[in-house]
């Protein structure tokens, strides 16, 4: 019984993520103190059905996953257009082991134009962080 409600999560958990492919952008929901949400396309990569984003640590997003770590998220275009079904997910801040390894992907996916926005950003003085997002599975 275990293994089938096993093996049914690991399927849904494939089927929505197949949808992701080849997809540069995520809108990724987050949540205001009053519930209200806020949605931001953001680059991402995902590894082993493990979302990774890389985001100034003081920004809005991640202040709303410190408060709600509930977050939703489905492929877009840059200006935020929704591409799919969205799911639900568990947002935290990596940590450093993670992380690393979410930036090399993230400069892997992006190449050239992720290394460009990087030394921008370090001009600007704006530290990175990676935010990790694991799906939420849910079986009736």
């Amino acid at each position: 019984m275990v293994y089938l409600i096993l093996e049914r999560e690991t399927q849904m958990s494939r089927d929505k993520l197949v949808q992701f492919l080849d997809q540069k952008y995520i809108s990724l929901e987050t949540y205001k103190k009053n519930n209200q949400p806020v949605r931001t396309p953001v680059w991402f990569v995902e590894e082993k059905g493990v979302f990774y984003i890389r985001t100034d640590k003081r920004s809005g997003k991640v202040k709303r996953v410190h408060n709600n770590p509930h977050v939703r998220l489905v492929p877009c275009d840059i200006r935020g257009r929704v591409k799919g079904d969205w799911i639900d997910g568990e947002a935290k801040v990596s940590d450093t082991l993670e992380s690393r390894n979410a930036h090399e992907l993230l400069n892997q996916k992006y190449g050239v134009r992720g290394r460009i926005m990087g030394i921008m950003y370090r001009f600007r003085k704006i530290e990175f962080i990676v935010l990790s997002i694991s799906l939420r599975t849910s079986v009736t």
